[in-house]
This record gives C-alpha cells, structure tokens and sequence, in this order.
C-alpha cells in the first residue's frame, strides 16, 4: 500500500503533491531528509535561524520606524494568523529598496564577521591567562629540567622558638632530612620553594618531611586534633608528605594569625596544586602547611625507614 493510500483527499494542486521520486511506482524508495542527509540540515538551520535573528536586530536598528510595525504584525498574526506579518514583510522590503545605501551597510554589518570567520579557516588560540599559562609551561620546564637541590638546612634553634612552640610544640623532634623524602615528591616540592621565592618572594622552611611509624602513632593518640591519620596511614611514612612555613628576618614564620603568612598560605597552595601536589588547605580539618603526592596502594603497607637518596642534601634533625 501506497504511503499517500491512506489520505481522505486528492492533492488539489501540484504545490500539494508529493515529489515524482516519492510517488508510487518511481522506482525509488522513499526516504526522508534526515535519512539522506543525517544531521546537516539541522545546523543549516541552526545557522539559518541565528544569522535570521541577528539580521533582524541590525535592520530594526538601522530603520526605527519599522519597530511599531512589527510589533503591530507579531500581535495581528497572534490574531489572525500569518496575514500581518506577510504585509509587514512587503513594506520592510519596500523600505529596503526606498534606501539601498542603508540595505547594503545592514548586509555587511551583519554578515563581515561570518565572511571572516569562513575566510580564515585555520585554528584560533584565544590566549586571556598570560601570566597563568606562563607559570603552567615554567613549572613543566622545571619539573623536566634539571634537578634541583635542597637548600641549606635551617639552624635548629629557629624551631624552637615560642610561635613556634606554640603551634607545633613538638616540632624538635621532627625529621627535616630531604634524603627521607621520595624523589619524585622532592623535586615537586623544591619547585614551589624556587617559585614562592622568585614570584612572591616568599622563602619557604621545611618544618616536616619523613615521619616514622612510631612518632605517627604518638601524634594519633594526642587527638583528632593534631591529626587524624594512625601509623602507616599518613604519606608522611612514605617520604611523600611534608609541613612547610615561612622564613623571614631570621625566623621561621608558621602562625595562622599572620596576614602575611596567611598570604603566603594562599599562594603556596595554588602553587604546590598546579605542580601536581595535594594542599592541606582544602581539607574539613585544614591542614595549611601540609601538601602530599598521593600514590595508589601506598597507604596502610606498614614501612621501615627510607633508604637515604644518594647524594642528596641532608639535614641532621631527625626523629
């Protein structure tokens, strides 16, 4: 049975009818746009519409005095159907062709940039973070490039200072030896050192870097507030953690009351997540001076001290 078999009425004229190809026996199958054509038509017409639209708007704007008009067409065709709207396109056209000057400049207004979209055809780069992109390809060339060393270990006696004591009271006891400390991790870490200092001319301080089983264990049972993370679960225990301050005027800075060292906070933690490190500032519990490599399967192996990196700069605090 015919596709058109089950119409109630003959096409009254050829502008009903369908196409030759469509009618039955023609010898060829009927098929739709879509199947033809797949998704093409769709954007033509998502581009006809917009281009439409814009078009619209430049004309209304070149010609005031069509404005009322075609509100006046767009409330009679809600009425009465299409009728106004055809009468408003017949004096829109006759406006057009009573000012050719004004046609032509609506014309190219409106299409210059698709003209120069099309004529250019090649890949554009629209570059608005300078300064970020910049920092984005500094860091992958230090990371890339040659090893950087650890800076000179700090004299002792800056740890144990009253602001010092006061926010870390056992900070004595901690290992600042980059040797502990992994590798990879080492060389992410020295990057934020060389580029708190050199951008924002921050000097930073190692405060902690490996921390044994055992003095993991003496921190957890101080509390949940000084840390939440038993013995072999915190990536200190695997050299891929550490807590850093700040150094000025000749002592290490850590107090979170510090406008300056708050600054300093922010800035290290952008820094030290752009260089594929996990900051402590974003935890529930913050942690400000924290930041960690994680590593699947690390946690929970129970670990016994590192094996010193060879030639390494070393530092002789130690747990």
């Amino acid at each position: 049975m015919s596709a058109y078999a089950n119409l109630k009425q003959p096409f009254c004229c050829h502008h009903c009818a369908p196409p030759a190809w469509a009618r039955p026996g023609c010898g060829r199958p009927v098929v739709g746009w879509r199947g033809r054509h797949g998704a093409a038509p769709v954007i033509v017409y998502g581009v006809l519409v917009g281009f439409l639209a814009v078009a619209g708007g430049v004309l209304l704007c070149v010609f005031p005095g069509q404005r009322a008009r075609l509100a006046a067409a767009w409330r009679g065709f809600a009425v009465m159907g299409g009728a106004p709207v055809s009468r408003f396109s017949r004096r829109l056209g006759g406006a057009l062709l009573a000012r050719p000057a004004h046609a032509v400049g609506a014309v190219l207004l409106v299409a210059a940039p698709t003209l120069l979209v099309f004529g250019l055809r090649g890949p554009a780069i629209f570059d608005f973070g300078d300064e970020e992109r910049m920092t984005e390809r500094q860091i992958a060339i230090l990371l890339e490039g040659e090893q950087l060393v650890p800076p000179p270990p700090l004299p002792p006696a800056v740890f144990t200072t009253r602001e010092v004591e006061q926010v870390r009271p056992d900070i004595v006891h901690a290992s600042r030896n980059w040797r502990l400390l992994d590798a990879e991790f080492t060389q992410r870490l020295l990057v934020v050192f060389k580029l708190m200092e050199e951008r924002h001319g921050y000097r930073m301080a190692l405060i902690e870097g490996y921390r044994s089983p055992e003095r993991q264990a003496r921190l957890f049972e101080q509390g949940s507030h000084v840390t939440q993370a038993r013995a072999n679960m915190s990536y200190h225990q695997h050299g891929l953690a550490a807590d850093l301050a700040f150094f000025r005027d000749g002592k290490v800075v850590i107090s979170e009351r510090d406008p300056w060292a708050m600054r300093g906070y922010e800035l290290y933690g952008e820094i030290a997540e752009q260089v594929g490190l996990t900051w402590g500032g974003r935890w529930k519990m913050r942690d400000l001076g924290h930041v960690e490599l994680r590593r699947k399967g690390v946690l929970g192996r129970a670990t016994g001290a590192p094996e010193p990196a060879p030639g390494s700069t070393s530092d002789p605090a130690s747990d």
